[in-house]
């Protein structure tokens, strides 16, 4: 069976393609996200007048500030201009990544470099400190409400709206895959409807994730699929029978039907900043930066100083917890445990005491009733865990010694969960490579859900922070914590 897919005869020239039109609640939402984004800056601008030019009822009309209230209109004007040609308000990068606020950030620079150019070439003298105010201004609240814009349709896509329908393509390994992380990230956009694969008999049904979706053919009927199935995209995961040449004509085929094309990398859990693309010959290579451990300096030092303004701080926290423990049961207040660390070295981690006293010995007799998966020994209903330690672990406020931990070294801030002897042993493949870094007392696996996780997405969540580890990553997470603790989801 020839693998080439060949233009009918007779078909004519190729058309060009139809554009597909958007649907009502793309564009109320576009209009919205217009009308936010004017209002904001409009806002910025005010501010910045406010607080550069305070009124003065007593001068009238010539007052100080006069040219920069007739020339802020000009520049809100010009900004929204660039926020639409940079494409900020596409529907293919709103609501995920960071595309979406590169873009934001580069029309921004881009108006500001615009704005002072005109103002010099034709003599007009807007006050610097009043730019200096609006252009900040402005670019934190545009950020600000993009943000507040991506919680809300993340919530709306959570409940199954404005989701764009496609169809899975590939071999079924790489089909559930692909899919398996569509299905757990609904803030994307996508929803899966059908899947074309040569693996399984069409009829039908492919368990992707948490959903069953249906086969409706093998991949050369994937066109005919596509169109039947009156979907907005493709998304071929991983590689097809016939190579890059069938892959460009299935694009050029469904580009006459109006359906987009999404091709899967076949890198996983790479962070988009070491990925560089080196054309040749219009075929795009990419290059993958190789991690590097070592360069941990401002990481060290935002530990080390985070950690003992911490410990200051939290003293009189400290000492409330203390009393309120030995007060409970008179057993000791901190809690020891030996972690592996950095290297696979041991150490003791630090933790107020949420557990009787004899919470070690009762382990055995407990083990039937594990809700943990893999090595994780977790019972989400503890018999051991006391009143007041039950309070400390839904706030997280039980892990606030592991600060003594950051101050000595054997922890940071954010890095990898520490790790237990018996999980470290459990390590397949290239599991230990999370051994290549400091553990933390947060990361990833606490803004994503903690012992809601099962092992091997705990595991999936360390590699990809040692792998893509930068100094702003680390502050995002620390941000992201505060909100996520207050939440306490997964925390027992």
């Amino acid at each position: 069976m020839s693998l080439v897919v060949r233009r009918p005869l007779g078909a004519g020239p190729a058309r060009p393609a139809p554009r597909r039109p958007s649907s009502a609640p793309e564009r109320r939402s576009r209009r919205a996200l217009t009308l936010l984004d004017l209002a904001l800056l409009v806002a910025a601008f005010a501010i910045a007048h406010v607080l550069r030019f305070p009124w003065d009822p007593a001068a009238g009309l010539r007052t100080a500030g006069a040219v920069e209230f007739l020339t802020a209109p000009v520049i809100v004007v010009v900004w929204m201009a660039l926020l639409s040609v940079y494409r900020t308000r596409d529907r293919r990068i709103i609501g995920v990544g960071g595309e979406e606020y590169r873009r934001l950030l580069t029309a921004s620079l881009v108006a500001g470099a615009v704005v002072a150019v005109a103002a010099y070439a034709m003599g007009i003298d807007i006050a610097r400190g009043y730019v200096a105010i609006a252009f900040p201004i402005g670019l934190l609240m545009l950020a600000l409400g993009r943000r507040a814009v991506r919680g809300a349709l993340a919530r709306r896509r959570a409940r199954g709206e404005e989701l764009v329908d496609v169809l899975l393509a590939g071999d079924a390994d790489d089909v559930r895959y692909v899919g398996r992380r569509i299905v757990t990230t609904p803030a994307a956009g996508y929803r899966i409807t059908a899947a074309v694969t040569d693996c399984e008999p069409v009829g039908s049904d492919l368990r992707v994730g948490s959903v069953h979706v249906p086969v409706v053919g093998g991949v050369d009927e994937l066109v005919t699929a596509a169109e039947r199935s009156g979907v907005a995209a493709v998304v071929v995961a991983g590689a097809v029978a016939g190579g890059h040449e069938r892959l460009r004509r299935l694009g050029w085929q469904l580009e006459e039907r109006g359906v987009e094309l999404v091709v899967s990398s076949p890198l996983a859990d790479i962070d988009s900043g070491r990925v560089h693309q080196r054309p040749v010959d219009g075929l795009p290579l990419m290059h993958v930066e190789t991690p590097d451990y070592t360069r941990r300096v401002g990481k060290r030092a935002l530990d080390v100083a985070g950690a003992a303004v911490g410990l200051v701080l939290l003293l009189p926290v400290f000492a409330v917890i203390a009393v309120c423990i030995r007060a409970h049961d008179r057993g000791p207040v901190l809690f020891r445990h030996v972690r592996v660390g950095r290297g696979g070295a041991q150490f003791s981690i630090l933790k107020f005491r949420t557990m009787c006293v004899d919470a070690e010995d009762r382990m055995a007799e407990l083990v039937v009733h594990n809700d943990g998966d893999g090595p994780h020994f977790k019972i989400k209903d503890d018999p051991r865990i006391t009143r007041v330690g039950a309070f400390l672990r839904r706030t997280s406020l039980d892990e606030l010694p592991q600060l003594w931990n950051v101050l000595t070294g054997s922890m940071s801030l954010v890095g990898p969960r520490p790790a237990s002897p018996r999980e470290v042993a459990a390590y397949a493949d290239f599991d230990d490579r999370r051994l290549l870094v400091t553990p933390g007392m947060t990361g990833l696996w606490q803004i994503s859900g903690r012992s809601d996780l099962d092992w091997a997405d705990g595991l999936r969540l360390d590699l990809h922070y040692v792998e893509n580890w930068s100094f702003v990553h680390d502050l995002v997470i620390l941000a992201r914590t505060i909100p996520s603790v207050l939440r306490s989801r997964g925390a027992y």
